[in-house]
């Protein structure tokens, strides 16, 4: 259904475009399943996509000017398995609960989340990203 693949592949857009915002989940939560989960091996602690979009809200306080570059947004042929590509950029200036303190210090990482979407709405996400890379240029590992 064209209509049906249209509409999934621009919830998961919406969706990213809020997540990497800094939205965080009370406007993340329209695209998204109340229970969609979450995973990726450097943030093993964070199982939802409740609290990952949570964490990217504190991400953009203590990386003020994070901006990120897409690549590519693809879809399966029925608009249930989308993915995203793109690099992040940011320089960890602030200060928020749960993060290092500001290192003054700049990342750039590629990353991919790959989405599973249900009825129309983001189910489940897996981040892919080279944690350590980004996480050594910022001084925080």
């Amino acid at each position: 259904d064209r209509d049906k693949f249209r509409c999934s592949f621009m919830t998961a857009k919406a969706f990213f475009e809020a997540c990497e915002a800094g939205k965080g989940w009370d406007v993340c939560k329209e695209f998204c399943k109340e229970d969609a989960t979450f995973e990726c091996e450097a943030l093993e602690d964070i199982k939802t996509l409740q609290a990952y979009t949570d964490w990217m809200k504190g991400l953009a306080v203590v990386m003020p000017d994070a901006r990120y570059d897409l690549h590519s947004f693809t879809s399966d042929e029925k608009g249930e398995k989308v993915t995203a590509f793109a690099t992040f950029f940011g320089t960890n200036t602030g200060e928020a609960t749960g993060f290092p303190p500001p290192t003054g210090k700049k990342c750039e990482s590629h990353y991919v989340y790959a989405m599973t979407l249900s009825d129309g709405k983001v189910s489940g996400m897996i981040k892919i990203w080279n944690a350590p890379k980004a996480l050594g240029a910022l001084g925080w590992a």
